[in-house]
């Protein structure tokens, strides 16, 4: 077996290279979520979402969908469809509170929703920086080595997407080519932007080849998802829908997420905004228990504010904050999975960077959030990525699982003995209490490091972000593509082969 189908080499291993990341897990939300509103402003803004529903409605443009919607009882009025209250309650009742999210293997299964958390990487921006280069378009080169590194960083649970667009790649192939990557170099779930038809199918039968299953199996065990955005105000489009039509029906995750912006394409007052985000909301999450009752999809929200003096979107600001919570509650409202992201508007990593994805991950996090998508790498409002963000990131996100886990009160971490032991005066460095935990339990972050100033070395004077260059590097150097059995890559790569022969998708350019 070659060292491309997942031989061991003679590279250094993860633990070795970066011996302080902390092990593979799945955080749970054992906090209790804040309530940014009362039970009657909640009600309020569901109300008022409904009415929103019935009496302005909100288009579909698909005569599948609005056909399908008819049928299920709703008024539709050419493209315009209009939801009675009760047909939007009855419909999203259907959908699972909770269920497995299934890995190329079992190991990388994952539950979604309840109090279970999930981080993604970066997905979507155009361009991409770092590694001592300077900002440059999506290509397939950076394309990989981000998806190399979502699979070394073990905060990372699963990609999102692209980490960036490898615009190099014709829009006909990209599709076939980036997800083969996907499904190669990292073992984590696999995602499909949902841009066709084809495209969907394309990479749900990767997926299906990659996990070595039948058709049922895959139809059975959620395996693969896509984000379907609403075009914020009120209006779902032709390709969206029809990523919901193949997705659902297969039983793959959808993450229905408006995007909407308050002040633009929403009402400028986060109440408002979240009124129209919510109508949007159940208006698809309504359409995929029409397509498959009971298939898996998740409450997204991604409400947030524009600076009203250039109309770009904000991120990481009290208004993004507050809607966080806000779209938490209404989630477990419908007990829905919540689906929110790691979001700043700065250009470079610097202190507005982190300071404004501390505020979306706790918004998040304190949200009840279970998907946080763009957990790490995000900059300049998602249109770059950078490899020293998604370092940085990846530690803020272990330092919140450490943060999340239950804390231990016992006889034992009550340490009465070990504090009786050294008296007054005196320090615990060398008890033997402290000796016995601190590599089990001391959580010790991958970039951050302090010394006294007379005893810096070369990496004590550098700065966070050259700290994190270096680490990307060295993650990189530890990637090693996972096991695949060679029969399914001889199939992946068969079918690859086979789809690129075809020219892939048909393109408008």
């Amino acid at each position: 077996m070659s060292a491309r189908r997942g031989q061991r080499s003679s590279r250094p291993k993860v633990r070795d290279v970066i011996a302080e990341q902390p092990p593979w897990e799945q955080p749970r939300m054992l906090l209790d979520p804040i309530r940014a509103v009362s039970d009657d402003e909640l009600e309020a803004i569901h109300q008022a979402s409904l009415r929103v529903l019935a009496e302005t409605g909100i288009d579909f443009l698909d005569d599948t969908a609005c056909r399908q919607l008819a049928d299920a009882g709703a008024d539709v009025d050419g493209q315009r469809v209009r939801f009675d209250p009760d047909l939007v309650e009855r419909l999203i009742s259907t959908a699972p509170h909770q269920f497995t999210l299934h890995g190329r293997d079992p190991h990388r299964d994952l539950v979604f929703g309840g109090d279970h958390i999930i981080y993604t990487s970066v997905a979507s921006p155009p361009f991409v920086t770092g590694l001592g280069r300077d900002r440059r378009d999506g290509n397939r080169d950076d394309y990989r080595n981000l998806i190399k590194m979502g699979q070394v960083l073990n905060a990372i649970h699963t990609v999102a997407g692209y980490p960036v667009e490898p615009m190099d790649l014709h829009p006909s192939i990209r599709h076939l080519e980036a997800t083969h990557d996907m499904l190669t170099l990292s073992d984590k779930v696999p995602f499909v932007y949902s841009l066709s038809r084809p495209r969907n199918l394309d990479a749900i039968e990767m997926t299906r080849i990659a996990r070595g299953v039948d058709e049922v199996t895959i139809c059975d065990q959620p395996s693969i998802y896509s984000v379907i955005n609403a075009s914020t105000p009120l209006r779902y489009d032709t390709v969206m829908l029809h990523g919901i039509q193949e997705m659902s029906a297969r039983n793959q995750l959808i993450i229905i997420t408006p995007f909407t912006l308050a002040g633009a394409m929403a009402p400028v007052t986060v109440a408002g905004a979240l009124v129209l985000q919510n109508a949007e909301a159940l208006a698809g999450i309504a359409y995929t228990q029409v397509v498959r009752p009971g298939a898996p999809v998740c409450y997204g929200g991604f409400t947030s504010n524009v600076d009203m003096r250039s109309g770009s979107p904000a991120f990481g600001t009290p208004e993004y904050w507050k809607a966080c919570l806000v779209s938490g509650q209404l989630a477990r409202r419908y007990r829905l999975p919540f689906r929110s992201s790691n979001v700043n508007a700065s250009n470079s990593v610097d202190a507005q960077s982190a300071y404004e994805s501390v505020i979306a991950i706790w918004g998040a996090v304190m949200g009840g959030v279970n998907l946080l998508l763009h957990g790490a790498g995000w900059l300049e409002g998602g249109l770059l990525t950078s490899y020293e963000k998604m370092i940085i990131d990846a530690d803020l996100l272990n330092g919140v699982t450490e943060m999340l886990k239950p804390l231990v009160v016992d006889d034992a971490t009550l340490a009465v003995e070990a504090i009786a032991e050294v008296g007054p005066a005196g320090h615990f460095f060398g008890t033997a209490h402290t000796r016995e935990r601190y590599t089990s339990e001391h959580f010790q972050p991958m970039v951050s490091s302090w010394t006294n100033f007379e005893n810096w070395d070369d990496t004590g004077r550098l700065e966070a972000h050259q700290r994190a260059e270096k680490l990307a590097h060295q993650v990189l150097a530890a990637h090693e593509e996972p096991p695949m059995p060679e029969d399914r890559r001889q199939e992946l790569d068969e079918f690859l082969a086979r789809r690129v022969a075809e020219g892939g998708v048909e393109t408008d350019y």
